[in-house]
């Protein structure tokens, strides 16, 4: 029970209190159906549109103006900036689920390494196609690693000129390839 203080009136926490209640059943509907309770809504302002409306004034605006429901990425033009950031990011999360899956693997399936490695062996494909494997393995783990440093170089506030973000990607895709087919030779 609460303790009222000497110069505290009663009335109040009762005037209180009955707000409280009549406060909850509004929010929860059970007054507003009732015509007695109508004093807790009559100052109500009125709402403007809804949301809903406002949807609709856009859409039908943008179907009178003969506007595409949203960009489409055909409409941009192509650029090596544009290019080696989706690739990174590609790269990123190709390398990560691929990380993933061979620890999974290694995890759940029978065998060992060398047991896999034989296997592969044993399929007699031409080295053409294991070079191209190679490659592939290769190429993402090169590219995403420079790519990152290149970016480590943009946190450090330099690089940013449009004739600098040129000569880095280059420099970074010409690397990448030497660097991959170093690693193919070396294993």
């Amino acid at each position: 029970m609460q303790v009222q203080s000497p110069e505290e009136p009663e009335h109040k926490s009762n005037t209180s209190f009955s707000s409280l209640v009549f406060r909850t059943f509004a929010r929860q509907g059970v007054c507003l159906s009732k015509p007695q309770y109508s004093f807790l809504y009559r100052h109500a302002a009125p709402m403007g549109t809804t949301a809903k409306d406002e949807m609709n004034k856009f859409w039908a605006k943008n179907a009178r103006l003969n506007r595409p429901m949203s960009p489409h990425i055909t409409i941009y033009q192509w650029s090596v900036p544009m290019m080696m950031s989706i690739t990174h990011r590609g790269t990123g999360v190709g390398l990560s689920g691929a990380i993933s899956a061979f620890a999974v693997a290694a995890l759940v399936l029978p065998g060992n390494y060398p047991y896999y490695l034989d296997l592969i062996h044993s399929l007699s494909i031409g080295p053409v196609l294991i070079g191209l494997a190679k490659f592939g393995i290769a190429f993402p783990v090169s590219y995403h690693t420079l790519n990152g440093i290149r970016h480590l170089y943009w946190d450090i506030g330099k690089g940013f000129k449009i004739p600098e973000v040129y000569r880095t990607g280059y420099t970074v895709i010409g690397l990448s390839i030497i660097t991959s087919i170093m690693a193919i030779a070396m294993i």
